[in-house]
């Protein structure tokens, strides 16, 4: 510990003004662009908590004006919103263990070198990133599979990203040695149990990241959706979000152009009440990734490096 601690302090003395000078700066950048991603965000939120009126003055800079709770009280009054959420909560979880099942079994087999013609299936695949059959082919083979209007029809078409087989492969081919798998086949294990007791063990870091990857994709999912579902009680949350900003905003505006009765104070608090629900969508939405991803960033630093070294 002693010659640790020497080496830290050699080094910090011997440290030069260029060296300081090139820290300062990079500091600089990096709090620059953390403060322009994250005054957005914190913008969004505390919008959601002001007064329309305020918003729509810009007034609203760093802290909220007139605390509103009004765009939240109607998204949370609408009973489409918490079926929504159980939808996508459903679609999450399981559309999650289908994607991680798929991509990591893709990923192990096409990074062993005695899979035969693996380089061809590899190429395979990454010509569907550029080439596919388009929407009506694919509508065309969901409806003969008779999966619309169910939650397969949301899930299926999306089940391999090669994206993420490609980060998969590469992490296995640099963190799993050789000789652990000619070990375990040694001892008699196949192939299916290396993979279980051996390979998945000591893979958290991508497992790990592929799962904030696909948790992400999903919760966000919302095409599929909107192209293969109609039974609105199987909606997921963001498909229901964009109805209702959708509605909102043509609402406010067929008052606007056609009168309807009201004075031109009124319609203009419906256009700001139409605002206030986007901004509060906006969070309501957002709020269970910025929750989870902390828990994850250990782990999602340290696979998608190791995964990117080569592929």
């Amino acid at each position: 510990m002693k010659v640790v601690e020497q080496n830290l302090e050699m080094s910090k003395l011997m440290r030069s003004r260029g060296d300081k000078a090139f820290d300062m700066i990079n500091m600089t950048i990096i709090c620059l662009l953390l403060l322009i991603i994250l005054y957005p965000l914190y913008w969004v939120l505390i919008a959601s908590f002001s007064d329309p009126m305020a918003v729509s003055r810009g007034d609203v800079l760093f802290f909220p004006i007139g605390l509103n709770t009004s765009g939240y009280d109607r998204l949370f009054d609408t009973p489409a919103i918490w079926r929504a959420y159980s939808n996508t909560l459903l679609y999450t979880t399981v559309g999650t263990a289908i994607n991680l099942t798929v991509t990591l079994c893709a990923g192990y087999a096409l990074s062993r070198p005695n899979l035969p013609y693996r380089a061809v299936v590899m190429k395979l695949l990454i010509f569907t990133m550029f080439f596919s059959g388009g929407l009506i082919p694919l509508y065309m083979l969901v409806s003969n599979l008779k999966l619309l209007n169910t939650m397969w029809a949301v899930l299926l078409p999306t089940t391999l990203s090669v994206y993420n087989v490609a980060v998969a492969r590469a992490f296995f081919q640099n963190s799993i040695p050789d000789g652990i798998i000619d070990a375990a086949q040694i001892d008699g294990c196949g192939n299916l149990k290396t993979f279980f007791l051996i390979v998945i063990p000591v893979s958290p870091a991508i497992i790990s990241v592929l799962v904030l990857f696909h948790v992400v994709f999903r919760w966000n999912e919302f095409f599929n959706a909107m192209i293969f579902l109609t039974d609105t009680s199987k909606f997921p949350l963001q498909l229901v979000m964009r109805d209702i900003l959708v509605s909102s905003a043509a609402a406010a505006q067929n008052i606007a152009q056609t009168g309807s009765g009201l004075d031109s104070r009124a319609v203009m608090e419906l256009q700001r009440q139409a605002q206030l629900v986007r901004y509060c969508s906006v969070v309501i939405s957002t709020l269970p990734m910025l929750i989870i991803y902390p828990f994850m960033q250990k782990y999602f630093i340290k696979g998608i490096m190791v995964g990117a070294l080569k592929g």
